[in-house]
């Protein structure tokens, strides 16, 4: 599955370069992150606990910084097994760029592959998940660099995977409530 955005950042091009090379600041960016520890030259160790439809996993994995152009773009590929869960990986490979007033244009193309029990979901829930999931990345990313702090941004790790009905889908109704009507 492969996603695209941009993104304008309040903030210039050598601070959002710096943003995506710190360990804390990418800790704060990964919804359910738990742990990250490691550096931009060795990489990053990581705890990530996701629940995606009704599969609850902890992952352990790594990410890995690659094709750095400083300060112009760089490639994140991150890879993560959440035993019985399966695995996932995948590679964001992002863009910066001079915007207007100081502000930096961040461009990303995301690929993600999943395995296992994820993979057995269905591509609607996985597809809508991990938008949601780069989404919800680069906006705590964007807040962490702007120096709002990732508390606007905050979504508990709960959140994160906790589906929602696309559109045009009605709440289903156990059999208690199509009896009881409510």
């Amino acid at each position: 599955m492969k996603l695209a955005d941009t993104r304008t950042i309040d903030a210039p091009r050598a601070e959002v370069w710096q943003g995506l090379l710190d360990a804390e600041t990418l800790k704060n960016a990964v919804p359910g992150c738990q742990e990250m520890e490691g550096s931009a030259e060795d990489g990053f160790t990581a705890v990530v606990v996701q629940k995606v439809g009704p599969v609850r996993a902890t992952f352990r994995g790594t990410v890995m910084l690659s094709d750095l152009d400083a300060p112009n773009s760089l490639t994140l590929r991150g890879e993560g097994k959440g035993g019985a869960a399966g695995f996932a990986k995948g590679d964001a490979h992002v863009t910066l760029s001079d915007g207007e007033d100081g502000q930096t244009l961040l461009t990303y193309e995301v690929e993600a592959k999943v395995g296992g029990k994820l993979a057995q979901l269905g591509s609607r829930i996985i597809d809508g998940f991990a938008k949601k999931m780069a989404d919800q990345f680069f906006e705590r990313f964007q807040a962490a660099v702007e120096g709002e702090g990732a508390a606007g941004a905050d979504v508990e790790a709960n959140d994160a995977g906790a589906e929602t009905p696309a559109e045009g889908d009605a709440p289903r109704k156990g059999w208690i409530g199509r009896v009881l009507g409510s």
